[in-house]
């Protein structure tokens, strides 16, 4: 019965996707950005569930049942900077996009205020390729963590498993076929975790029951801060929550959540996609941090891999037509967010990389392919930690192109080599940061973000002392 739930919920998943091909057009525009006519609720469920899906439901469940309570400011920290984010950048950059027909994040970066930069494009295609293909591998790693649990396979058949579905979404519809997906299963993912995370408050025997039981498992499993901060004093915990707010405004550094709003079908819509955007992200985030403080109560912690405990919660508290849709939507999820990833990397590769009498939507579709096959040998031969993976290349992700954009915003042009060196520093930075082991104290997007815009700031005031030599020599 849980197979079969699985499978007929698994195949719905397909054939949404695979319907988008009733209204597809071979064109890269279409292709890329669903030809810049995506209604605003699909936008921001499409969004949310880009953002959120093996991340979510696998990495910070995880991260939430290894660490505590302290785990939920990462969703008070995350969605605050996020929303901040939005506020600031996201208008603008769909106002930038349709004024300069852009079908690619590069392409806008390097184009905003009309300029020409092909380096710089270049540059942010090569790291885009890199980092998502990294990301993309995570998420079939998440994918073969849920089929590992669910019916015992090797994590290298999931893994394979999600890749082909990805090949399939990507072939169908392009951006369109993994929109359509993304809202199907963030509606019934997020009506499933609460199903899932009411009986297990119901299996602890309720609310304050629960609560007494989780203030049993450690003596510090329920503080809302870590006890193992770098800093001392008030500005340890101040500086842990603004470290997470940076992490959530980073989101305009990751391309293949943008492409969400940069195919919106009117900048006039951009606060219903938001409602949207907010009210499922809130939700997912409550109840990820529910699922994951519930499940220490429920599973052993020695010898279990915390980031199995949304599955193997779903196996063993729910029916096996609920627990199979469970599964389905996180499968689903995790697949479809890759999907999303993979078409953010082929747009770079076949757009952005070359040069333009090589472009072609053949070329596009054929980078999908390779892509898919990076991300397949990194989930394979990498790291399988889905948190780790996901945390690295966003922040790297945030960091090279969060402060180029809100530069942007606030309307400064920098020179070409500004922009690079901005973009440099910030991943320079993050390795920095990691390598010093500061990342438990403060996450690494806050530094690497303050210290490309020093990068900025010193080439404006170098601009300035040039000027005056200048003029001093005239005079």
């Amino acid at each position: 019965m849980l197979l079969g739930s699985f499978a007929f919920c698994l195949v719905v998943f397909l054939l949404i996707g695979f319907s988008s091909v009733l209204v597809r057009q071979k064109q890269s525009e279409d292709y890329l950005v669903a030809g810049r006519s995506v209604k605003p609720a699909l936008a921001g469920l499409s969004a949310v569930a880009t953002n959120n899906s093996g991340y979510m439901f696998i990495g910070v469940i995880g991260y939430t049942y290894s660490t505590g309570l302290s785990a939920i400011w990462l969703m008070i920290g995350w969605i605050a900077g996020d929303f901040m984010a939005s506020q600031m950048v996201h208008r603008r950059l769909r106002e930038a996009v349709e004024s300069h027909q852009a079908l690619t994040f590069p392409e806008i970066l390097a184009t905003w205020w009309g300029q020409q930069y092909p380096l710089l494009r270049r540059l942010v295609a090569l790291i885009s390729v890199l980092f998502l293909g990294t990301y993309a591998a995570a998420q079939f790693n998440a994918g073969s963590k849920a089929m590992h649990v669910l019916f015992e396979w090797d994590y290298t058949s999931g893994a394979i498993l999600g890749a082909v579905m990805v090949l399939f979404y990507c072939f169908s519809g392009g951006l369109r076929a993994s929109i359509w997906t993304d809202a199907a299963q963030s509606v019934v993912m997020i009506v499933a975790m609460a199903v899932m995370v009411w009986t297990a408050v119901a299996s602890q025997g309720g609310i304050s029951e629960t609560l007494v039981r989780l203030d049993q498992v450690s003596d510090t499993y329920m503080n809302w801060f870590p006890t193992d901060l770098a800093f001392s004093g008030v500005s340890g915990p101040v500086l842990f929550v603004l470290g997470w707010m940076f992490a959530g405004f980073g989101v305009i550094g990751q391309p293949h959540i943008m492409v969400r709003f940069m195919a919106l079908d009117n900048v006039r819509n951009l606060n219903r996609a938001r409602l949207y955007y907010y009210l499922w992200f809130t939700a997912f985030y409550f109840l990820a941090n529910a699922a994951g403080l519930l499940a220490r109560l429920l599973i052993p912690e020695s010898g279990f891999d915390a980031e199995l405990a949304l599955p193997t919660m779903a196996r063993d508290l729910l029916h096996p037509l609920a627990a199979g849709l469970v599964l389905a939507g996180l499968f689903a999820a995790t697949i479809s967010t890759a999907d999303s990833l993979v078409l953010s990397c082929s747009a770079a590769l076949s757009r952005d990389l070359p040069s333009e009498r090589f472009q072609s939507y053949t070329l596009t579709r054929m980078s999908t392919l390779l892509v898919i096959v990076l991300a397949l040998v990194i989930a394979l031969y990498g790291d399988k930690s889905v948190f780790n993976l996901v945390i690295v290349a966003w922040a790297v992700l945030a960091a090279a192109f969060g402060p180029l954009l809100v530069v942007y915003v606030f309307g400064a042009r920098p020179s070409q080599p500004t922009a690079i060196l901005m973009v440099l520093t910030g991943i320079a930075t993050v390795y920095l940061w990691r390598d010093q082991g500061l990342s438990g104290s403060i996450y690494e997007i806050m530094p690497a973000m303050i210290a490309a815009w020093l990068v900025f700031a010193a080439s404006k005031g170098l601009d300035v002392l040039v000027m005056k030599g200048v003029r001093g020599e005239r005079q």
